[in-house]
Parts: structure tokens; sequence; C-alpha cells
């Protein structure tokens, strides 16, 4: 491994595809708009039960061509943003696992997407985005489709709703627009109940109290950063994901506890994973927000 800077890094998990080009640019990008060191990290998986040599062998294969993978996403970092600083990691383990090991130093980790079913998520031992976007202990993104860089004003999206974890997303959520010189729509989508009330309008008055109570220490923080605060009828995916269509990012926050399955990840995050038309960007809980 390359010598490493004491400043928190943006990570790049490396898959055995390759760097994944949109995902490699977001995380150089990100890593030398923020001024931080650039970690690329493949993992490889331990081996089973070996007698005959034939174990090793393969695992010496798959060292070689993990390294190779990595050497190749570094080229394309370093191309991208001459003066970044770069370090590489190849380790042994499960994928999902030591990536969300690598989270608890880092400023972000950045995953790409290899644009699974559920089905083949649940079934496939080298699926990353839902288990490290559940467990990690730092901002997740993962680059599914590039930033809408052509909207006028460029934004993002941060979905609200009113939890500890929703919060957190807006932090994040500003400072990432702050950085981008980007304009911000805080979005709280209510769900139309099926003998609900007529009167939407008073329906709307407590979303949006929260909305502008969440939303108003930071605002003051960040005064460049134009905010919108939205009420939407209709499901949170579906909604956030049309929103999806024109931002730079959808940031959203992780309810679940953090267990290693998509479960534990939240319905809302997880949806998205499969139909944001940009970056999904989850933030876990607080870490002093007890644990149900």
């Amino acid at each position: 491994m390359a010598p490493a800077s004491r400043r928190r890094p943006v990570v790049l998990g490396v898959d055995a595809g390759g760097p994944g080009r949109l995902a490699a640019t977001w995380a150089a990008d990100e890593a030398d708009r923020r001024r931080l060191p650039l970690l690329l990290v493949h993992a490889v998986p331990e081996p089973g039960s070996d007698r005959h040599g034939f174990e090793r062998s393969y695992r010496e294969e798959l060292r070689a061509d993990g390294r190779a993978v990595l050497d190749k996403a570094a080229a394309l970092a370093g191309e991208r943003h001459p003066g970044l600083e770069l370090a590489t990691a190849l380790v042994d383990g499960n994928p999902g696992q030591v990536l969300c090991l690598e989270s608890a130093r880092a400023e972000l980790v950045v995953l790409g997407s290899r644009r699974l079913t559920r089905a083949e998520e649940f079934l496939s031992a080298s699926s990353v985005t839902v288990p490290v976007s559940a467990q990690a202990t730092c901002p997740v993104v993962v680059v599914r489709e590039p930033e809408h860089v052509t909207q006028d004003p460029l934004h993002l999206v941060v979905g609200v709703d009113g939890s500890p974890s929703s919060a957190a997303a807006v932090d994040v959520a500003f400072d990432l627009a702050a950085r981008r010189g980007a304009a911000l729509r805080a979005i709280w989508v209510r769900q139309s109940q099926p003998f609900g009330r007529t009167d939407d309008l008073r329906a709307d008055q407590e979303p949006r109290r929260l909305l502008t109570e969440t939303t108003a220490g930071r605002a003051g923080r960040y005064p460049d950063v134009r905010l919108t605060h939205e009420v939407i009828h209709g499901h949170p995916v579906e909604e956030l994901a049309k929103a999806s269509e024109h931002a730079l990012a959808v940031v959203v926050g992780r309810r679940g506890g953090g267990g290693f399955t998509g479960m534990r990840l939240g319905s809302v995050p997880h949806g998205l994973l499969h139909h944001a038309h940009c970056p999904i960007v989850t933030v876990p809980r607080p870490a002093a927000e007890p644990r149900g």
C-alpha cells in the first residue's frame, strides 16, 4: 500500500470488473474539491479449504488482477487531477466488509453500480452497494448515473422526513451544494392515505414547518446556497427518483440500524439505488442516536 495522509480520505471501491469511469471520476473530483487524498481499495475474497494448491494459484491470479484494476483506476484519477494525492490498497477479505471497515477512517466511500436486480443483490457474494450503504459509518455515494451538470441552476436534492437521519442528510447536502456552487431542493414526500383527508393544504402545514425547522440553522451557515422547500404528494422513492432526473445528486438518510443486509438500509435509499438518475448519497444516522 502506498503511503497515506493522516487526513480522512475519499475511498473508492474498485471491483474486479475495473474502476468504473463514472465512479472513479466522481471520487477523484470530490477528493480534489475537498483537498483530500483518494484511497482506492480492492478486496480479494478469502479462500476456502484447499488441499491441492489450486486455490492458492487461483488466489494469486485474483491478486494480480486486483493490482491491475487498482493501477488502472489510479491512472484514471491521476490523469484527471495530476496533483491529487493517491494511495491504493489490495486487501484480503469480503469486499463489503472491507469497505465498511475503511468507512470508519474515511470522509466518504464511493462505489460504482453493477445495476444488479434485487434478486441478484441477494444471491451475489460480490454485491457491495447495498451492504456498504447499510453499514458504513460515513456517507456512501453510489454513482449509478452521471451528475446532471447542464441544468440551470445546478442543484442537489435532499429527502427530508423529520428523522435524525434525514437531518444528517441535510447537513451533508448543504456541504455538497456549497462546494459545487449549487442550489438545494429540500423535499418532503407525503404519501396520500387511502381514506385520507381532503384538506391537503392543512395536511401539508406540518411537513412544511418541519422542513423549515430542519434546514433553518444550516441555511444560516451556508448563505450562498439557494434553498427551496417542497412538499410533494406520492411515493417517496418514485418522487425522489423523478426529482433526481435533473440533479447533481440525491441525498437521503439511512433509517436502518446498520445491519449487514439491505433490509436494514431502509426502503427509500434501497429503492433509489435502483431507480435514481444521478449519484445517490446515503447518510448514516448520527452516532449519538440510540440504535433500536
